[in-house]
């Protein structure tokens, strides 16, 4: 497959424009993308880009090798019903729809074989994100390759052995947004509580997480090496750990990360059904 394909977007909302951002600035030509939306509004924002913009998604896909379904997880039993007669071509189809299974978009494509479904999370909309991919059997390595290249433009990418996995895959990383800004929120109030201002919390607050997932990534050490090293024997650092060890943090994360997990395999389940 051509490393720069044609790619059709179905749905021009933010995960997708995040997409098409991301490629358009690791090269990949304006001329090759086209998306498909509804709204006026956003076909003009996404002209902007230098793309093609249509509101007919079966015009969209008429010179793609790949297919990208970014509609919501309610929409796409629809929208792949309708695209399904028009897959002559046997494009690739990656899904970033959460919760629809490949099994259940496969039905709806009418038996389409090469699906890949990917997990991004929205700290892609800032070229930050983590992704999880899935793809069975049917797809070639050429074909994973085009798909991982597609998501790594905003991102990071890992693919997983079994679609299963992508439950949990979207209560780590597609939840875990919302836990670390729940955690900024905890911090800011925290501190206001101490006296701080608002404004000097916050930034106190969010250039700390920010500094820290930095420490963590370019030093290759583990979290656990790393909390050690800056926890002195008596000091400020290990009460404040202590306590947040007494309030149950960890067995927080397991029931939080349990709860979204199972109700990722919940929603798919249901969406199996539509």
């Amino acid at each position: 497959m051509n490393d720069k394909p044609n790619i059709a977007f179905i749905g021009g909302g933010n995960m997708a424009r995040a997409l098409i951002g991301g490629l358009i600035r690791n090269e990949h030509p304006a001329d090759r993308l086209c998306v498909s939306d509804p709204n006026a509004d956003v076909r003009d924002r996404l002209v902007e880009l230098g793309v093609c913009a249509v509101a007919d998604n079966l015009k969209a896909i008429e010179q793609a090798r790949v297919i990208v379904l970014a509609v919501k997880p309610q929409a796409l039993g629809a929208v792949a019903r309708d695209l399904a007669p028009a897959l002559r071509a046997d494009p690739l189809v990656i899904s970033i729809a959460a919760g629809v299974r490949i099994d259940t978009l496969r039905r709806w494509l009418g038996g389409h074989a090469r699906i890949v479904r990917a997990m991004p999370n929205t700290p892609a909309l800032v070229q930050a994100g983590a992704t999880g991919l899935f793809a069975p059997a049917e797809v070639g390595s050429d074909e994973r390759a085009v798909a991982e290249s597609i998501l790594r433009a905003v991102g990071v990418c890992v693919w997983v052995d079994s679609e299963a996995l992508l439950d949990p895959v979207t209560a780590l990383s597609g939840s875990g947004p919302a836990y670390v800004f729940l955690m900024m929120e905890a911090m800011q109030a925290a501190g206001e509580k101490l006296g701080l201002d608002a404004a000097t919390a916050r930034l106190l607050t969010l250039e700390t997480m920010l500094g820290a997932a930095r420490l963590a990534l370019e030093s290759n050490e583990d979290p656990a090496t790393l909390r050690a090293r800056v926890t002195s024997p008596g000091g400020t650092t290990e009460r404040g750990i202590a306590a947040l060890e007494q309030a149950g943090l960890r067995d927080a994360f397991d029931t939080a990360l349990k709860a979204a997990s199972d109700r990722a395999a919940e929603l798919a389940n249901m969406l199996d059904q539509a």
